[in-house]
């Protein structure tokens, strides 16, 4: 059979060219340096540490306490998980929409890859003034409604081993954190105000696989003048039915 080769497109951007091959190698060989990157695709350091960085904002790496580049959540989840996120967002579409007609407010649904938490899905509300879509975003799970229920979900051993590595970025206080998800463990919710961004209140329950294990987070999140404290059983509640009835489609 003749073999046939991949012709560029005709209007090739070198510099995206170069990111994609970057990504790629990170994926598939692992950490690298500055230097060593410039070197494989044949660029001065300079515009190589410029790709890095890109790829670093948007989540496709992340830079080591050694300065080397690896890949990050982005790639992780692609690696990983890619399939069953896939899936899992495909099923919990119309409960998040369902979800939305009834509480009115701006919904999302999270996984964690390590010590951060990727939205997978969300689905906005119609009022002017709502919470926008934070599909696709990552965020230090600490620093989040989901991500917090979903670490509450470790041992605390695992807590610790996942926040002992030195890494770039803001890290929690170890003493603060144990005492949240302790929270988080004993009341089977997270209610987030202003955590991971001033001026929203976010409510989230946990949602279980096939097999047991949680899998990942359903929030709520509305503009912190919209909230009463009056309100959380409510929104537990809605929150809680929606869970059951994605986790019963997961099963099925």
């Amino acid at each position: 059979m003749e073999k046939r080769f991949k012709a560029p497109p005709p209007y090739a951007v070198a510099s995206v060219d170069n990111a994609l091959r970057i990504a790629a190698m990170l994926q598939l060989e692992g950490p690298l340096t500055v230097s060593e990157v410039a070197e494989r695709i044949g660029v001065a350091p300079s515009t190589a540490h410029r790709l890095l960085a890109m790829l670093v904002y948007r989540d496709f790496a992340v830079q080591d306490a050694n300065r080397a580049y690896r890949v990050g959540p982005v790639l992780e989840l692609a690696a990983h998980s890619q399939s069953a996120a896939s899936k899992l967002r495909a099923a919990a579409l119309p409960h998040l929409r369902r979800l939305v007609d009834l509480l009115d407010e701006s919904v999302n649904l999270t996984v964690r890859t390590g010590d951060t938490a990727r939205f997978i899905a969300s689905v906005e509300c119609s009022q002017a003034l709502r919470v926008g879509s934070r599909e696709g975003m990552v965020f230090p799970a600490h620093q989040t409604t989901a991500g917090l229920l979903l670490l509450a979900e470790l041992p605390p051993d695992q807590v610790e081993e996942l926040y002992a590595v030195d890494k770039p970025g803001e890290r929690p206080d170890p003493a603060e954190l144990r005492a949240d998800l302790a929270r988080v463990r004993r009341s089977g919710f997270a209610l987030n105000q202003g955590r991971s961004e001033r001026g929203v209140v976010a409510v989230g329950v946990p949602v279980h696989g096939p097999d047991g294990p949680v899998v990942a987070g359903l929030s709520v999140s509305m503009p912190s003048v919209r909230y009463r404290k009056d309100q959380l059983p409510t929104l537990v509640a809605s929150l809680r039915a929606t869970a059951a009835a994605l986790e019963a489609d997961l099963r099925g």
